[in-house]
């Protein structure tokens, strides 16, 4: 409901900000333009932009050589996401590669890393090459986190001197060359004037657990979307926040274009505005039409950072070029409730409720207080939507990389199924008459809810497996709805229709009333 509640709410945001408007564009600049670098540091002070020549040569060998290698492999897949209550094929290809066990959510569709080379893990990948590709992206990984906390720790020496000094004339032009040019400040320099709790606090805010990789064609797109705004031109992912993202977190995004003759030769050209063959990144305030936004150009291994809540406060996108395109978008997703550790923390603990008699092997449950059933029922729906059902969906991508996620998702089906011997336990008692009356019409009350939205998210996702996007996918991709049964495999304690279990409950109810 939250999640409806915010789309709605972008909707009318951006509704209005579009009748403002009419038929106006709002301006942008460029490095190009004599107002980018005064505009940047009263605006966009918190982007921080690398060129290509301050990363290491052997880094960008690596890594340019995973993403080809991951290229070759088919290991790029289109996302079928949901806005709106519709099933879209995104334009962009990606793949989530990060720590063990996380996962990164985003428009309704839950990715799971492929997880890169970790210490006390036995991961087995399906070739040298792909383990060689996702060991490049952690040495990445690794060098970004290091170059984020050198520039948070810049930011904040820069604004404790602010304070002292009010004197801008030496500074102005250091601060505009920063954009492009390597910072320089170590820990070393900047220890003695962040208090160790902050520094703490830098290195969490960059402690990247997963990259997002993307990959896009534009010569191969039908159609991309036009940038509504600004008339920036064709976007390769529309104006966004990153979504479930620790608070105030650096995104550090690496790209590499397979640059051309085709954007060599539009170089030669005097264009107004942004050159439409090359690749930007585009930023701008959030629903503000006062401040003009930003189109940075980004070239073969070529970095930005978005550092503390820039992501929050102002919103980007990405404008799409000529070439052929790789990028890796290294975040610090907002794990607590989307790693495996803590979902199978979860399901252990519903099944606290279940017990077994050591005589006769029965099951039963411990207890039938409402708290604690509707606990055990909203635990039941996570496991199932957010994990089963949320990971079959994606089809056998994963198996091309590694098969470590099938083991624990035969682990999390077969404590998912207990919780089905669980609810059909519940039903089984609140039918019985010797039952507390009030206790009794509470708890089926409470059950009702859960259940119905059970049967709700079900028919959801039967609907979003067959949707016309779905059968577009390769074969190998196409969703897979998966926990599946019918009424003729007696393994099962309840039906997979929960509509007739759904109405004898209500009738339960309006008896017990």
């Amino acid at each position: 409901m939250k999640r409806r509640a915010g789309e709605r709410e972008k909707e009318l945001k951006k509704k209005k900000l579009l009748e403002e408007l009419g038929n106006n564009r709002l301006p942008y600049v460029t490095p190009a333009d004599a107002d980018f670098h005064q505009l940047w540091k009263t605006k966009y002070s918190k982007l921080i932009f690398r060129k290509s020549d301050t990363v290491p040569e052997e880094l960008h060998q690596m890594v340019q050589e995973g993403f080809l290698t991951l290229q070759k492999h088919d290991c790029f897949f289109q996302d079928l996401v949901r806005i709106k209550g519709k099933d879209f094929v995104t334009p962009v290809s990606r793949i989530l590669i990060g720590n063990p066990g996380c996962t990164y959510k985003y428009l309704n569709t839950r990715l799971f890393t492929v997880p890169w080379p970790t210490e006390g893990y036995d991961i087995k990948y399906c070739s040298p090459q792909i383990h060689d590709a996702c060991k490049a992206l952690i040495r990445l990984n690794d060098y970004l986190h290091i170059e984020a906390v050198k520039a948070l720790q810049g930011q904040n020496l820069f604004e404790t001197k602010e304070i002292k000094d009010t004197t801008v004339t030496d500074r102005e032009q250091n601060l505009a060359t920063s954009l492009t040019e390597k910072g320089s400040v170590s820990k070393d320099q900047s220890s003695c004037c962040v208090p160790e709790d902050d520094y703490i606090s830098l290195k969490n805010r960059t402690s990247y657990n997963l990259t997002l990789l993307n990959y896009m064609d534009p010569l191969q797109m039908l159609y991309l979307k036009q940038e509504p705004y600004f008339g920036m031109g064709n976007m390769a992912v529309s104006w966004h926040h990153d979504e479930n993202l620790v608070e105030r977190s650096t995104v550090a995004v690496y790209s590499y274009s397979c640059e051309g003759s085709a954007v060599a030769e539009s170089h030669e050209q005097k264009l107004k505005g942004r050159d439409p063959a090359v690749w930007h990144v585009g930023l701008k305030v959030a629903w503000d039409i006062e401040t003009p936004g930003l189109a940075i150009p980004l070239h073969q291994g070529d970095f930005y950072l978005m550092l503390d809540d820039l992501n929050m406060t102002h919103q980007h996108c990405v404008l799409a070029g000529v070439s052929p395109r790789f990028s890796s978008t290294h975040r610090v997703a907002d794990c607590s409730r989307g790693t495996l550790d803590y979902i199978i923390g979860q399901c252990e603990l519903a099944l606290q409720n279940l017990q077994t008699d050591s005589d006769s092997m029965a099951l039963s449950l411990k207890s039938l207080e409402t708290a604690v059933v509707k606990q055990v029922e909203e635990i039941h729906n996570e496991v199932e939507f957010e994990w089963l059902r949320q990971f079959w969906f994606q089809g056998k991508r994963y198996l091309k990389f590694s098969d470590w996620w099938l083991k624990p998702m035969a682990k999390l089906e077969e404590l998912w199924r207990k919780m089905e011997i669980m609810t059909s336990l519940v039903l089984s008692e609140v039918g019985k008459e010797e039952q507390i009356k009030e206790q009794r019409n509470e708890t089926i009350s409470c059950f009702l809810l859960v259940l119905t939205e059970r049967q709700r998210l079900r028919k959801e996702w039967i609907a979003r497996c067959q949707s016309e996007a779905a059968e577009s996918l390769p074969e190998d991709q196409k969703p897979e709805c998966r926990p599946f049964w019918t009424d003729d495999e007696c393994d099962m304690p309840l039906p997979y229709d929960l509509e007739e279990v759904i109405a004898n409950l209500q009738n339960l109810v309006q008896w017990v009333e």
